[in-house]
């Protein structure tokens, strides 16, 4: 099995989210077929196909994280001895060097990424070019839009 980088806070996310889908949606959902069945005839019971089917849905869940969590390389970055390098969980700020608008991004896990947190997959292009880069390098990034060029004001690992 292939070990997936994760942070600790995904982690720990994903561990949250199973322990609520054990013990609070599958006992409800576990409930609410019992409570269609007790209704009689289950060919034409809504109820009972709804709760069947929701009940697939959070055992598929339950087995995709626990699937997850078993492949998972928890890095904790604030242990990170990156050298100024960007690395795996490097907070990294970035300035565009056309515009010279700057964004700070995280690298993070498949995951964890979300655009709305400053937080991007390790698999994303964007990442890919600044991975292995220290501050005052250049990293050009092929985007959908076209090529970017991209210059690392700072690295820290938090």
């Amino acid at each position: 099995m292939t070990k997936v980088p994760m942070t600790v806070q995904g982690a720990g996310r994903l561990k949250a989210e199973l322990q609520r889908l054990k013990s609070v949606e599958r006992p409800a959902v576990v409930q609410a077929i019992a409570d269609a069945r007790s209704h009689g005839d289950l060919s034409e019971n809504a109820d009972y196909d709804a709760a069947r089917e929701r009940q697939g849905f959070i055992e598929g869940r339950i087995a995709e994280i626990e699937h997850k969590l078993a492949g998972a390389q928890v890095i904790d970055p604030a242990l990170i001895d990156g050298d100024g390098r960007v690395v795996f969980g490097a907070t990294v700020e970035i300035e565009d060097v056309e515009s010279g608008a700057r964004r700070t991004w995280q690298i993070v896990g498949d995951d964890e990424a979300d655009v709305r947190e400053n937080k991007v997959s390790v698999s994303s292009p964007l990442a890919r070019a600044l991975i292995g880069k220290s501050e005052g390098d250049s990293a050009e990034v092929q985007a959908p839009g076209g090529s970017r060029h991209y210059e690392i004001v700072a690295v820290r690992y938090a």
